[in-house]
């Protein structure tokens, strides 16, 4: 675990020294992802509140919901390479534990929690927050990490419900960040049908360029022969879909979609399903 790119030079420490400098190194990497993916959420004003406000269930829902996706980037990226359940458990564990230490340091240093404030309000905060810090602190390696020939020849490939799976944690990565905010349901509010159609098509367009057709690095590769058609329907419109999930259940779980119609929970869905979308087609690029 938190494995460090081999040095090409001689080195005449000792195999403990190696490893003590390795771990230490590999926390350090952890704490600067899990603070390069929570920073935005620690400074939000949204999520300080709703720290306090949102529903105890529904927060212990999202942090139960984050532990298998946890385990599962573990399994494609996370500190190294695993090759046991067991592994990507302990790995999963690690970056709740990066998380939570790197939140509650945050918060407290911007003054977000003190010691006056309830034991439930501090909790709270902390928790929702250690949510994008743990996916922070497990794709340290793959985010920040040196690169070798090990990392670029993982044992573990993408399949097409590995992709499936990729897609569904770079559409939450986005829309976490976004569907506590007001600006969604202004958005929302202020679109008619023809601006949410368009805005679905511009979705669906960007997801499709972003995976197949701009030749970003870490696109999906596709096999010879596969028709247009296969792709879009296979990849890009099942990705939209799962977008669009995550961005609902996003929404419930902050509270966003409480006392709303219909209709408006659907607009509200399809605006924060757009940056869910490019989340998911980016998600090979990001993670």
């Amino acid at each position: 675990m938190f494995r460090l790119a081999a040095s090409s030079g001689q080195d005449d420490r000792s195999p403990a020294d190696k490893s003590n400098r390795q771990f230490a190194v590999g926390l350090a990497r952890a704490a600067a992802g899990a603070v390069l993916f929570a920073l935005p959420m620690i400074m939000t004003m949204e999520m300080w509140f709703l720290g306090f406000t949102i529903a105890r269930i529904k927060l212990a829902l999202l942090l139960a919901l984050n532990f298998p996706l946890l385990v599962g980037l573990s399994h494609y990226f996370g500190f190294e390479e695993t090759f046991r359940l067991k592994e990507d458990l302990l790995d999963a564990c690690v970056a709740y534990g990066v998380g939570f230490i790197t939140s509650v340091a945050g918060l407290l240093v911007l003054g977000i929690i003190d010691p006056g404030m309830s034991a439930d309000e501090i909790v709270g905060k902390v928790a929702i927050q250690t949510v994008p810090a743990s996916l922070g602190a497990l794709l340290a390696q793959s985010q920040l990490g040196q690169v070798d020939e090990e990392d670029g020849e993982r044992k573990h490939p993408l399949n097409y419900g590995g992709v499936l799976f990729i897609m569904i944690a770079g559409s939450l990565f986005l829309s976490l960040n976004l569907a506590p905010t007001e600006e969604i349901i202004l958005i929302a509010f202020r679109m008619t049908i023809w601006h949410a159609l368009i805005l679905i098509g511009l979705s669906l367009a960007g997801m499709h360029g972003f995976v197949y057709t701009f030749k970003f690095r870490g696109q999906t590769d596709v096999p010879p022969g596969t028709p247009t058609w296969s792709l879009f329907v296979r990849f890009t419109v099942v990705g939209y879909v799962l977008a669009l999930l995550v961005s609902l259940l996003m929404l419930w779980i902050f509270g966003r979609v409480e006392n709303t119609s219909y209709s408006e929970i659907v607009m509200i869905t399809v605006v924060l399903g757009f940056p869910a979308a490019i989340g998911a087609a980016s998600a090979r690029l990001i993670l």
